[in-house]
């Protein structure tokens, strides 16, 4: 199920939302303007490498410090399809979770879920000197603080089934439910291989799920008591 569209209106302009995309796209179009060494060292020196982290092995320290890449890995993607991934997922979610934090905590959140994502991939791959790189931890935090804020959203979903392909609508709750189990699953069958950090989805999404509840404004409630307007 690929998500197009919720049907949550937005009470303002979602501006930090808008903000993080736009820098995860000025980010990617610098690396893809540098030559192929120099966009390795790049990627190399701000991407999350968990045995640098915790100074396991024999891996050298990186240019920038250690802790700082919690930060800078999140801002990075390994290719088009993976930028344009996070960033659907960001615009589609992240302006009502937004919303129901205001502007400067959901900076702090979004952040937050990010870090807190990549110490869960770096702690369940502590010997790993292969650099991790992407928004989805964070992401995957705000998916945790939407489907407890609005379960009930309809969500207007790309659903694929073989050569079956129909648009449908269904709540956020199973969206992104069966988003949580996919990546749960993943996490199981391919125990850090693959490429794809499934683990920082996964604590991603459950960071999100607990902060929410310290992040939104008061009087927001959860169970998505409002209305919402047709898709």
């Amino acid at each position: 199920m690929i998500p197009l569209k919720d049907s949550n209106p937005t009470e303002r302009f979602p501006i930090v939302t808008v903000v993080f995309i736009t820098l995860n796209i000025l980010v990617f179009l610098y690396q893809t303007s540098l030559g192929e060494d120099t966009v390795e060292s790049f990627v190399g020196a701000f991407s999350l490498v968990p045995a640098r982290l915790f100074h396991a092995g024999t891996v050298l320290p990186g240019p920038v410090p250690d802790g700082v890449t919690l930060f800078t890995s999140l801002f990075l993607h390994g290719g088009l399809f993976h930028l344009i991934g996070n960033m659907l997922y960001l615009w589609i979610f992240g302006n009502n979770v937004e919303d129901a934090m205001g502007r400067i905590r959901f900076i702090v959140f979004y952040l937050l879920c990010g870090v807190l994502a990549s110490m869960a991939h770096a702690l369940m791959n502590a010997q790993s000197s292969i650099p991790m790189i992407g928004a989805s931890g964070a992401v995957s935090g705000i998916l945790g603080a939407y489907v407890l804020l609005y379960p009930k959203a309809r969500v207007l979903t790309l659903f694929t089934l073989g050569f079956f392909v129909r648009m449908i609508e269904v709540p956020a709750l199973v969206v992104l439910g069966f988003w949580f189990v996919f990546q749960s699953l993943n996490a199981l069958v391919a125990n850090g291989a693959g490429g794809v950090a499934w683990y920082a989805h996964i604590g991603g999404f459950l960071a999100g799920l607990t902060l929410i509840i310290l992040f939104k404004r008061r009087g927001v409630p959860f169970g998505g008591k409002r209305s919402y307007r047709n898709l």
